[in-house]
């Protein structure tokens, strides 16, 4: 089991810096142009699984969330849903038949909003995933929800549908705080909603928090948190808001004056890591809980965790399949990524048959073995340095002599330790996992030139 993080202001104000969060390695951010239909053939071919993890994106959502880094579309014409899953069902007819020989172990809808479809439409849409695509009847089905717009009923639409996992959006319970990033909803709703979710019998319900909101303070958000601890969720993602109003228009709406300052942003993270242990939830990692009996706290402990682009996950022997507008794939050694504009979405589909594919990377050798450490680490907290070893039949430390140098400092700050040729991260370390993943990044120097990511606390 992961040990609650031990708290060290002098070393939080000396490593809270930038980094990847390492849903993939490399990032999305290696991904180029000029990829195509037949990348994705070659990925199939070379691939050993023959489980899926299907990821569909819906972009669509009825009112901006002033927060929001998504790729989405803010509308109130549900017409332009039927016009996107007129182009989806293009796509699926044309992807499905390439991945015949794969059973279907994780179906996700994220967004956008996934429940900005009616009733009706998403009935459509699963009915012609199941068509095209092997289903077994312990397919795991989850989909994102905003609790403020799910239309009557739909919870039992979604579990007639076979969704059996549902994660709700809440972010923050404080009412001057939903008004400043313009997300008004009523906690009594959510509450409704998550004890309907659990009569009905859906197996996982998750949450989604942020934390470093306008106008949020460490005592507000120890009050959120209380109230979310009183729903009992069976997961939670308390996410570090990301102020990048250069990149994102809506942060823009944002003001600057009603941030909480940086040591502010800091107590609520250790109040929070303090609560839902508390509580009874194994910390994860990074910004994610899970109660102890959970088989993502069950997996971490059996030292089976894996991570995708969707998270922390159970399902690290699936290739990923990502559906729609600006949706990234992960088959065998190759990372693929949709159009995501959704007029060149469009454009693709009718001119490149069914195919929206346009980035992507082949992983080398190199990038494999990378990508294995910092799994290791980043799921595990720990790299038993001999068993690697002899998996890739390499000498780690020279494979590994620019890492183990950069990872010098931190083993002396007592965030890693390297003793009995086992690579451990420290109480100490583990809320700074992103800067220990980054010693064995060998693509970062680049992209830390070419972009702005977010602080790892």
């Amino acid at each position: 089991m992961i040990k609650l993080p031990q708290w060290d202001e002098t070393l939080i104000n000396k490593y809270n810096v930038s980094g990847p969060r390492y849903t993939s390695y490399p990032t999305a951010l290696s991904l180029r142009d000029g990829y195509q239909q037949q990348d994705l053939l070659s990925a199939i071919e070379s691939s050993t699984s023959r489980s899926l993890s299907l990821y569909i994106h819906i972009p669509f959502c009825s009112q901006l969330c002033y927060y929001c880094g998504c790729n989405k579309i803010i509308t109130r014409h549900q017409s332009k849903a039927d016009t996107y899953l007129d182009f989806l069902a293009k796509e699926i007819t044309a992807q499905a038949p390439l991945f015949k020989s794969y059973t279907v172990e994780q179906l996700h809808l994220g967004g956008g909003t996934p429940t900005f479809l009616t009733a009706k439409q998403m009935t459509r849409l699963i009915k012609l995933l199941e068509q095209h695509f092997n289903f077994t009847s312990t397919t795991e089905r989850g989909i994102e929800i905003d609790p403020r717009s799910l239309a009557d009923n739909m919870l039992v639409d979604l579990r007639i549908l076979g969704f059996n996992r549902v994660s709700f959006g809440i972010q923050d319970f404080n009412d001057d705080v939903q008004l400043a990033v313009n997300r008004p909803q009523n906690a009594n709703i959510v509450k409704q909603l998550i004890t309907q979710a659990r009569e009905l019998g859906f197996q996982s319900i998750n949450a989604d928090m942020i934390y470093g909101l306008p106008l949020q303070t460490p005592e507000s958000f120890r009050q959120t948190i209380e109230q979310l601890i009183e729903l009992s969720p069976d997961r939670v993602s308390v996410f570090n808001y990301a102020h990048l109003p250069e990149r994102f228009a809506a942060q823009r709406k944002i003001k600057d004056t009603d941030l909480p300052s940086a040591h502010n942003k800091l107590t609520m993270f250790k109040n929070t890591l303090e609560q839902m242990t508390q509580a009874g939830y194994q910390f994860i990692g990074m910004d994610h809980f899970a109660k102890t009996d959970n088989e993502l706290a069950v997996a971490q402990n059996e030292g089976k965790l894996h991570r995708n682009f969707q998270g922390y996950t159970t399902h690290g022997n699936c290739d990923l399949l990502g559906l729609g507008v600006s949706s990234i794939s992960q088959i065998g050694t190759a990372i693929l990524q949709n159009q995501k504009e959704l007029k060149h979405y469009y454009h693709s589909i009718e001119t490149q048959s069914g195919s929206a594919l346009n980035k992507g990377m082949h992983l080398t050798h190199d990038d494999v073995i990378r990508a294995d450490a910092i799994k290791q680490l980043i799921c595990q907290f720990e790299l038993n340095i001999q068993d690697f070893s002899e998996k890739h039949a390499l000498i780690f430390n020279d494979y590994f002599e620019s890492a183990l140098v950069a990872l010098a400092p931190l083993i002396k700050d007592e965030l890693v330790t390297i003793i009995d040729n086992k690579i451990s991260v420290t109480p100490r370390g583990n809320l700074f996992i992103r800067i220990i993943c980054m010693c064995f990044d060998a693509h970062l120097q680049k992209q830390i030139n070419a972009t702005r990511f977010s602080r790892v606390i």
